[in-house]
């Protein structure tokens, strides 16, 4: 398998055909129904045709790639439960006994569960970049080197996709204590305080959200992550989950290929591909708004609208990969209705 290093990917990746998605938006509105009256379903089929190049578009084949990974910051007191669910967790997307896994079931999707970074070894397939991260609030989560890693292999990840023939990848994460650090990236790239951008993840008491706080509040000021930076942001406030979606994002753009991101812990990860190359944006689909109180932030800051408000927080990918009948419905119109010539009526104009 031919795979990429962090800067071949950054060095390939370019906007995404503008000839494409012209020609797009020309079949759109060759197709016999009012004009654009399918809303976002036909831009992100439209986008799509951009990424790939070809107005030709197709998902037939779809993935969702869950990053799994222990968090060292689960020692300061800031999760409901402990770091042994998320071993649990990761073996039962195996046996389709996970939320996320239901739903590729049910939507066609096949789910590819990774072991980027848990403290326990297990059945899941193992891309171990360490066993968990450091305790941020004491010491940086990783070095720059294990940060690099964890982005190396989600693009690895996306190249192996690709290769294999699917069009379309979903990003996915389990992590006990994944809210906390993604609030931590989060807090540092759009320059908020903590509290501004973090939520109570699986459901943590007012006591555990002040720990939470707290220990991201002390992990920012210890560490000094540089927004400009980051690879400096993940790998002293990240973790490893974050960082390898972050690499399929970039990996996905790198090779034309589109990527769905999921809620809150996703979306900062595709902030962190499209402050480490902007030309990532035109690569990324988003879901669904998650009830985490910093997601409204990183959707302004990502601008790119979402399909769903369903009020939904489980993460995994779910919010990912309950847009891909939706998906597949536009594009079911796009490759199969009739056109106004098909049926002698005369073709609608734009009106002013």
């Amino acid at each position: 398998m031919t795979t990429l290093t962090l800067n071949e990917a950054l060095n390939q990746i370019t906007p995404a055909s503008e000839s494409a998605i012209a020609q797009a938006w020309d079949h759109w509105d060759a197709i016999a129904m009012p004009l654009r009256s399918l809303g976002r379903l036909q831009q992100t089929i439209t986008r799509i045709a951009g990424m790939t190049g070809t107005p030709r578009v197709k998902l037939d084949k779809k993935a969702l790639v869950v990053f799994c990974a222990d968090n060292g910051v689960v020692a300061e007191g800031v999760t409901q439960t402990g770091q042994e669910v998320t071993k649990i967790v990761a073996e039962n997307f195996l046996k389709e006994n996970t939320t996320a896994a239901i739903f590729c079931r049910e939507t066609g999707a096949d789910i590819c569960p990774i072991d980027i970074g848990m403290v326990p070894d297990s059945s899941v397939r193992n891309c171990k970049v360490a066993r968990g991260t450091k305790n941020m609030a004491v010491e940086p989560a990783m070095t720059r080197d294990e940060a690099i890693q964890a982005l190396e292999t989600g693009i690895m990840l996306a190249c192996e996709k690709k290769e294999q023939g699917y069009d379309i990848l979903a990003t996915g994460e389990m992590g006990i204590g994944n809210t906390t650090t993604s609030s931590a990236i989060a807090s540092v790239l759009l320059e908020k305080r903590p509290e501004e951008v973090t939520g109570k993840g699986a459901g943590l008491s007012s006591e555990g959200m002040k720990r939470k706080i707290h220990a991201i509040e002390t992990a920012i000021r210890k560490h000094q992550p540089d927004k400009n930076d980051v690879v400096d942001v993940i790998s002293k406030v990240g973790g490893f989950d974050i960082a390898g979606m972050t690499g399929l994002f970039l990996g996905g753009a790198a090779l034309h290929m589109p990527v769905v991101a999921d809620g809150f812990i996703s979306c900062v990860a595709a902030l962190c591909a499209i402050r480490m190359c902007p030309a990532v944006k035109d690569y990324v689909i988003t879901s669904h708004k998650s009830k985490e109180p910093g997601t409204r932030m990183l959707l302004e800051a990502i601008d790119i609208p979402v399909f769903l408000d369903c009020d939904m927080c489980l993460g995994e990918g779910t919010g990912a990969v309950a847009i891909f009948p939706l998906l597949d419905l536009a594009l079911s119109v796009y490759n199969g209705m009739s056109t106004f010539a098909d049926n002698d009526i005369e073709q609608y104009v734009p009106q002013n």
